[in-house]
């Protein structure tokens, strides 16, 4: 396609002249020899160069020209340029006012191009000029490779149909005519009809649209249909004749070759006799050695598979030594589980005992408890009666003030200190306590991850084997779960524990606001404390007595939560232990299981072995049959053969002497 673009463009400059665009992307985008320039407005220049292109142009087969408004001079040389064209098949040169000039270079075309299969011509002027339009009537009587032409819309008169009657006579190619919407009439009409019985090759005219009878365009139509049947008759005669001369052709070959074939056969099969003789004796020799050595192959084979059967003896009772083998593992196996189930329920015991001991401390805790809280309740009783007191000696307290409020706010910094040093010792132990659960939670997760992948390994083990793996999942899961449940207890002390210091936390702050507000009775009253100076010191002392009493309490709580501690790290301790004999067990049962796995390969290896021996054995037995019955059923086919090539050949000779024909003769193929 760009070859022909290319040529296009030289083309153009050669004549002086730009190419046009349109043009050069129609022929870019040519598919299937097909140009398309419809609605294109071709320059003199342009037809110039397509007509020069035409002339050599070996890939396009259809030219669409329509509606291209081509002058006369570009028409005739684009028509010039088909004279000598061999590819083109279709050309369409619709809506070009074609006029004289464009009727007599179509009349040029139809003489000298052989290819132009099919025209159209619709919407053109040819018939307007009556000397141009026989021009063009006495080409198409002379083309003889034309077979459609539409001329609708081209003002064809009734001189204009005499003329075309007059090449319809003549010509024998054409097959398909459009001539509706011109000025055909009655005189044409009948012209047309005229011409008719000497054209047959002719089978569709159509007229509608010329002012033409109705009688008229059904002697067409009649004459129409007798051609179309007589087209199709011919070519069905033609098709019939090229078969029987194919047939009659191959009659002779066939009859000449059957000749042939009988002499060669008589002389084949002569020969054939000879050497048959021949090989036949030499062939029983044959047969009768491979039989004697098939015979001692049998016998060795027999020898063999009495050894294999021994093998297999043999195998089978190494097979039952296996089986006692895995049975006494299968029962040490148990036993194992036993002694596993004992230690879990003694350990079950000992975490009851230890439940047990931790409920009895709690209750101890609470009773201590109870007992701080009747001190308190007391304490704050006797500051009631102390309130009173220092109501009374208001006067006495006004010396001693400032010694108290020292005094006070070194027990506010001590208890604050204290306060801080127990929240410290709690939150450790608390980031202890989460770190540690989190780790053996992590732990029990990751054991049991394992766990379970193992038991998937293992799960085309025996059914046996996966009941135990079973009740050993369900064994660590409950193990498991007690763990949980005491680390809960656990959580839950420690939960009460944290409400108890709350608690007493909640009484210091009660006692803080009866210190302050003593405080501010004191600065009240601070012309009444010179009277009370001895009570006041008595005070003081009982001060430094609810102080010390404070500081033991906060002693008892900080030992209270050493006790917790060790005790989450015994708990802890006893877990892992557990843990490990878990881990001691499931290796030990994993090697007993791999034992047993070992065992069952080596069986099925044995068996497998021994099955295929005997399934080589029992295949040579049988190969070694077929083979007998093969050779016994070519002797037989071999001496039929023979018998029925001499009865053929006698057969053959009686009916050659006698003169029978030679169709008979022929052997059955």
């Amino acid at each position: 396609m760009e070859e022909l673009r290319r040529a296009y463009s030289r083309l153009c400059k050669e004549s002086g002249a730009e190419p046009q665009e349109s043009v050069l992307q129609q022929l870019q985008e040519l598919s299937r020899g097909r140009l398309d320039l419809a609605t294109q407005s071709l320059t003199v220049d342009s037809c110039r160069a397509l007509g020069k292109l035409l002339q050599k142009g070996s890939l396009l087969t259809e030219l669409i020209l329509s509606d291209c408004m081509l002058s006369e001079e570009g028409a005739t040389l684009l028509l010039q340029g088909l004279c000598v064209n061999t590819v083109v098949r279709f050309l369409d040169l619709k809506g070009n006012n074609l006029r004289a000039t464009g009727a007599e270079a179509l009349g040029k075309l139809l003489r000298q191009n052989k290819s132009i299969q099919s025209l159209t011509l619709e919407w053109n002027s040819l018939g307007t000029w009556e000397e141009a339009f026989a021009t063009f009537c006495g080409a198409l009587a002379a083309n003889s490779a034309l077979r459609q032409l539409d001329l609708r819309n081209n003002q064809i008169s009734h001189k204009g149909a005499e003329e075309l009657a007059l090449a319809l006579k003549s010509n024998a190619s054409l097959q398909q005519l459009d001539l509706r919407w011109n000025h055909i009439g009655l005189l044409g009409g009948r012209a047309l009809v005229n011409c008719l019985p000497s054209n047959r090759t002719l089978w569709r005219l159509e007229l509608a649209g010329n002012s033409i009878p109705g009688d008229v365009l059904r002697a067409v139509e009649q004459a129409m249909d007798h051609n179309q049947d007589r087209q199709t008759a011919f070519r069905e005669n033609q098709a019939r004749t090229h078969v029987l001369s194919k047939e009659v052709q191959h009659l002779r070959e066939e009859k000449s070759k059957q000749f042939l074939d009988l002499m060669e056969t008589i002389d084949r099969q002569r020969e054939e006799m000879a050497r048959s003789s021949r090989a036949s004796a030499v062939r029983v020799g044959q047969l009768q050695e491979a039989l004697d050595e098939r015979h001692s192959v049998i016998k060795a084979l027999k020898a063999k598979l009495q050894m294999a059967e021994a093998a297999l003896a043999l195998s089978e009772q190494k097979a039952r030594d296996l089986g006692e083998l895995l049975a006494a593992a299968e029962q040490e196996r148990r036993s194992q589980a036993q002694r596993q189930a004992k230690e879990h329920r003694l350990e079950q015991q000992e975490a009851a005992e230890r439940e047990s001991k931790l409920l009895r401390d709690l209750s101890a805790a609470n009773e201590k408890n109870l007992l701080l809280r009747n001190q308190v309740d007391e304490l704050e009783r006797k500051a009631k009666s102390q309130q009173e007191q220092l109501f009374l000696a208001r006067q006495e307290l006004s010396n001693t003030a400032a010694e108290l409020k020292l005094r006070a706010v070194q027990a506010e910094e001590r208890l604050e200190l204290e306060k801080k040093r127990s929240r410290q010792s709690l939150e450790d132990s608390e980031h202890l306590r989460f770190t540690e659960v989190e780790h053996m939670t992590r732990h029990l997760e990751e054991s049991e991850r394992a766990m379970q992948e193992r038991v998937q390994r293992l799960e085309a083990a025996r059914l046996s084997l996966e009941e135990e793996l079973s009740r050993a999942k369900a064994a660590a899961l409950s193990e498991r779960s007690q763990a949980e449940e005491e680390l809960v207890k656990a959580k839950n002390q420690v939960r009460l524990e944290e409400q108890r210091l709350a608690h007493l936390e909640e009484k210091l702050r009660l006692l803080a606001q009866a210190r302050d507000e003593a405080q501010s009775a004191c600065l009240q009253q601070k012309q009444t404390v010179a009277d009370a100076q001895a009570r006041a010191s008595q005070l003081g002392v009982q001060v430094e007595g609810l102080q010390r009493r404070l500081e033991e309490l906060q002693q008892e709580l900080s030992n209270k939560d050493q006790e917790k501690v060790a005790e989450v790290t015994r708990v802890r301790v006893e877990l892992q232990e557990q843990k490990g004999r878990l881990k001691a067990e499931l290796t030990a049962q994993e090697a007993l299981k791999e034992k047993v796995a070992a065992l069952e390969r080596q069986l099925k290896v044995i068996a497998s072995d021994h099955r295929e021996a005997l399934l080589d054995r029992e295949s040579e037995n049988a190969s070694l049959r077929e083979k007998l019955r093969l050779k016994e059923a070519e002797i037989a086919r071999i001496r039929d053969e023979e018998a029925q090539r001499a009865s053929f050949l006698q057969n053959a000779v009686l009916a050659y002497v006698q003169g029978s024909p030679l169709r008979t003769l022929s052997p059955q193929k």
